[in-house]
């Protein structure tokens, strides 16, 4: 019997981790670690940027893509916050893996205003299987919240930047 009920609960447990998204089993893998640094091949509407040289900042960085369908979605409201907190403090990067020639004219078209990384390899740095995906940096360099832009993402920025 002792058997049987172990055999069922690592079955339901190997269940459970193929049901629920690998974002959300990762979603807080870096909260309270330093910051993993940022890259991109292209920078679009800044010079390049670097998390070590933004201490004492709250940063927002978020990886999409043009294809993604939630990641156009979530647009909109990355830049109601960026319009809101810039002010404030904060600096919102997002980055693409794609390349600056895919990348540039649909940012043009979606008015992102704020800082757009191309060509750039972090998203596999920090593990992301799933986009759009965030991740907050306190003023101290360490992550503070990390997951799902349209989903907690506004809390997080205003608790980071008190």
């Amino acid at each position: 019997m002792k058997k049987y009920l172990v055999s069922a609960s690592l079955a339901l447990a190997t269940l459970a981790l193929l049901i629920v998204p690998s974002q959300a089993r990762s979603a807080s893998d870096h909260v309270g670690k330093p910051a993993i640094e940022i890259n991109a091949g292209k920078w679009l509407n800044t010079q390049p940027l670097k998390l070590s040289s933004m201490k004492g900042k709250v940063v927002v960085v978020e990886f999409w893509a043009t294809w993604c369908g939630p990641c156009r979605a979530s647009i909109p409201h990355l830049k109601e916050l960026n319009a809101k907190y810039a002010s404030k403090g904060l600096t919102l990067v997002s980055l693409t893996d794609e390349r600056a020639e895919v990348a540039e004219p649909f940012v043009k078209q979606n008015g992102m205003d704020y800082a757009i990384g191309t060509d750039s390899t972090t998203s596999n740095d920090y593990g992301v299987t799933g986009i759009p995906h965030a991740v907050v940096v306190g003023k101290d360099g360490k992550v503070a919240w990390e997951g799902h832009p349209m989903n907690g993402l506004d809390k997080a920025i205003e608790a980071a930047l008190k």
